[in-house]
């Protein structure tokens, strides 16, 4: 296995994360584990119970601080301005002009600090007639077209994801990218700037093939249209005697081959993309593949270059020989919640614990040190602490 960079990509950038769940928090999650120190900046505990995501989500808060901050009261204000001068990034998912409302918007930011890059995450950006929709993960997948061009249920209508995509991928990752090439023109330039994600946008990136088509021959895309929607039986899923189930993606001819003749369908091997036999073919690799349990497929079929691989439940894919070999699994102590496991840092280069990271509890706090590093005396801190309006 290869060691850890001995450097966190993001060591010394600091992120006001305004964030609680979507994909703004994916994003933070995805800074932090690259290194970044992210505070996430959340509303006093005033009447009603604020929303707080589970204990276990987005990696439990591993690795981030936090501070509460009234941002309806002056003081308030002051003291998240007064961060963003010692900030790199503000991360934040308001609804289209409410940031600006309450005095924390990239104009606000700018004045404190020119080189701060400002991150705005919304469904379906700034402006449009969309803009001001609300959404969830599923609306932004119907508007960038996955669900038209995505499999169907029995009555006809498209299949909800397993996954929150639009979140994790055209939000998240989307956003993260973003903010890392903003960080790089501020290197070359010395300024910040404004970023206006997108989730909706990042569906249309995820969906690039085929948008591109359409636009380029006219094409109108939806599901059976291509090898990747299930045109072809070379490409598809199957169940097995078990009652389990195989992801076969043998596209290229070489590997249909190897499973045509590991299944004894050789006759099949010159019709791969003959449309008049896919129904054919597809009742033929059914039947076959009926007749073992699945993981006696994986065994003798995965080695053998044909593209076939085991579709796994997440308490499965959890104790998978691959995934425990990579070390993605690992583990955490909470106050609370006491030792559980959860995923670790899996993207690229990003910096895994050397130790078992220890979690705080939701109700722990950063303030103090926040603020003192700001510049506030110990009477003004203890002044907005005593008056709730930072906790």
């Amino acid at each position: 296995m290869n060691p850890p960079p001995p450097i966190a990509a993001l060591d010394g950038i600091r992120v006001l994360d305004f964030s609680t769940v979507g994909p703004a928090a994916r994003c933070a999650r995805i800074l932090a584990d690259y290194g970044a120190e992210v505070v996430k900046i959340g509303a006093p505990k005033k009447g009603a119970l604020q929303i707080e995501p589970a204990y276990w989500a987005y990696g439990a808060g591993r690795g981030t601080r936090r501070i509460r901050i009234d941002l309806k009261a002056r003081e308030g204000r002051e003291a998240f301005l007064r961060l963003v001068g010692q900030a790199d990034v503000v991360l934040e998912s308001f609804r289209p002009g409410v940031a600006d409302r309450l005095g924390v918007g990239y104009a606000d930011a700018c004045r404190v600090n020119e080189r701060i890059i400002y991150c705005s995450t919304s469904g379906y950006g700034k402006t449009g007639p969309a803009s001001s929709w609300a959404g969830h993960d599923l609306d932004y997948l119907a508007m960038g077209g996955f669900l038209h061009t995505s499999g169907r249920r029995a009555d006809g209508g498209p299949a909800l994801p397993g996954a929150t995509i639009a979140d994790g991928a055209a939000g998240g990752m989307h956003a993260a990218i973003a903010i890392l090439a903003a960080l790089l023109r501020r290197a070359r330039s010395g300024r910040g700037e404004f970023l206006d994600v997108s989730v909706a946008e990042g569906v249309l990136s995820l969906m690039a093939l085929l948008v591109d088509e359409h636009l380029a021959t006219g094409a109108d895309p939806g599901p059976g249209h291509d090898v990747l929607s299930g045109r072809y039986a070379c490409y598809g899923v199957y169940g097995t005697r078990d009652q389990k189930w195989l992801a076969v993606g043998a596209i290229e001819a070489a590997f249909w081959a190897n499973l045509c003749r590991a299944l004894g369908l050789e006759r099949w091997i010159a019709h791969q993309y003959d449309d008049a036999q896919q129904d054919r073919i597809r009742a033929d690799l059914s039947a076959a593949l009926l007749a073992r349990d699945r993981d006696a497929w994986v065994t003798e079929l995965a080695p053998a270059d044909t593209c076939v691989a085991p579709v796994l439940s997440i308490s499965e894919l959890a104790l998978a020989p691959q995934f425990q070999a990579r070390g993605v699994i690992g583990e955490v102590e909470h106050p609370q919640h006491g030792r559980f496991r959860q995923l670790a840092p899996v993207l690229a280069g990003a910096s895994r614990p050397a130790s078992v990271p220890h979690l705080r509890g939701a109700e722990a706090s950063d303030a103090v040190p926040l603020l003192r590093a700001a510049g506030y005396a110990a009477g003004e801190i203890e002044a907005l602490l005593g008056a709730g309006t930072v906790a």
